[in-house]
């Protein structure tokens, strides 16, 4: 079985796309294209979370487990994003 990797931009303040439905081993990717810092924090999985992200930054993470999981940027909470891990 063979991984895929998925890219989510953050642009203009908001995930794009904003809502993924990947597989399990999955990676996925978000590239801070603002000029202000974000971040993307999953509730409940600091472990997934990524720091501040600067411009041009990335944080990536691979999906281990079958699950909903969603996440926001802390300095701008509507900011929001899911990620839909299958089988």
């Amino acid at each position: 079985m063979s991984s895929s990797y998925y890219s989510i931009d953050i642009s203009g303040f908001s995930f794009a796309p904003s809502a993924l439905t990947v597989q399990v081993g999955d990676t996925v990717t978000w590239t801070n294209l603002d000029s202000a810092g974000h971040t993307v924090t999953f509730n409940g999985s600091p472990s997934l979370s990524s720091g501040g992200l600067q411009e041009g930054d990335t944080h990536s993470v691979t999906f281990d487990s079958v699950g909903t999981y969603t996440y926001l940027c802390s300095p701008h909470s509507y900011m929001q994003g899911t990620i839909t891990v299958t089988e």
